[in-house]
């Protein structure tokens, strides 16, 4: 398994994009190399394998990718949150402000099991924006929230403090 420095080394950083000021992290170059991707995934679900976990939420659109593998390590379902009008049933739905723009997420109403728990699962956890609508969403269905596992974390904007009640777990802080 390869060291949290090393998974952290794969990750190509683009100053600027999508817009001046924000710098985007390309984890494509992680995912493409068969044992970052691998050891990725054992750290995203290492804290969680005995949860109780029944669902895992992939959040649009790189979330799905690394959600999809950890729902299969864990042996949960998986739900994905999807930017506005990509569902096709009937949806719960919450707006959340990005770096860079306003933008609405959705999940499907009939998406959990009675007394499901869930792992949110995304790649980067920034303001929080994107995950505070994703439990918003959660909370207006009574789904409990297990944890919320990311590849980093960026520190300086403070996103996990609106989450002070569930744990956040970011391989790369």
């Amino acid at each position: 398994m390869l060291t949290t420095k090393q998974l952290d080394e794969l990750i190509l950083r683009i100053p600027d994009h999508p817009i001046p000021g924000v710098i985007f992290q390309d984890i494509t170059t992680l995912l493409a190399d068969p044992e970052g991707f691998n050891s990725v995934i054992n750290y995203m679900s290492e804290n969680f394998m005995t949860s109780g976990i029944t669902h895992v939420i992939g959040i649009e659109a790189r979330g799905f990718l690394l959600a999809s593998a950890i729902a299969y390590r864990i042996g949960a379902g998986l739900v994905p949150a999807r930017k506005l009008g990509k569902l096709p049933r009937t949806t719960q739905a919450a707006d959340y402000k990005l770096e860079y723009g306003i933008a609405t997420v959705e999940i499907h109403q009939d998406a959990f099991t009675q007394n499901a728990k869930v792992l949110i699962v995304d790649d980067v956890l920034a303001t929080g924006g994107t995950l505070g609508a994703v439990i918003s969403i959660l909370e207006k269905m009574a789904i409990e929230v297990v944890g919320i596992s990311v590849i980093s974390e960026i520190l300086e904007l403070q996103g996990r403090k609106k989450f002070p009640l569930i744990p956040v777990h970011a391989v790369l802080p």
